[in-house]
């Protein structure tokens, strides 16, 4: 049998996502976060309430659309979405860390991007450590987030190819 290479709409939403995530990176990496902060505390946590607030909308409105199969490209939107949590929590920690108070060991964007994916992994914390009450909060919200959204996001993301591979298998048959 010969391999069919997948759609070209496949191969356009998987260098969308590529994309996406580049340009997620780069605006996590350049924006101005000196604004968030304990500076700032209404205009931070406004902020940081509403991303997540936005965000999980939009997850669940995803994982709806993989329920009734409705979703157009769902593995692609809930990969972003992840990517999504994970620079949202990540400004918040890099945000909380200009508070040294808040975090022992958090000096750069790639230790705040750090410490969110070893938080999403679960793995422990190594040389970084929330000292602050603020922190430790955000890091119980990063975690119940975790279990509740991101996993519900990857195990509909997991269902949407277990079911396109299991289409695609019937149909070659």
């Amino acid at each position: 049998m010969s391999e069919n290479p997948p759609p070209p709409t496949d191969l356009r939403a998987w260098c969308w996502l590529l994309g996406a995530f580049a340009l997620l990176m780069v605006a996590y990496f350049t924006l101005p976060l000196g604004w968030f902060g304990n500076r700032r505390p209404f205009l931070s946590w406004s902020a940081f309430v509403g991303a997540l607030v936005a965000l999980s909308w939009l997850t669940l409105a995803k994982i709806i659309g993989v329920l009734r199969g409705t979703a157009k490209r769902p593995v692609v939107w809930l990969v972003f979405l992840i990517a999504l949590a994970m620079t949202i929590f990540a400004a918040t920690y890099y945000a909380l860390g200009a508070h040294k108070p808040e975090f022992a060991g958090l000096e750069t964007r790639l230790d705040a991007l750090y410490f969110t994916v070893v938080t999403m992994a679960t793995v422990g914390y190594g040389d970084i450590t929330p000292a602050g009450q603020t922190a430790r909060l955000v890091v119980v919200l990063q975690i119940g987030y975790n279990f509740v959204f991101l996993a519900a996001a990857a195990g509909t993301a997991s269902r949407a190819v277990r079911s396109t591979v299991e289409q695609r298998i019937r149909h070659r048959d």
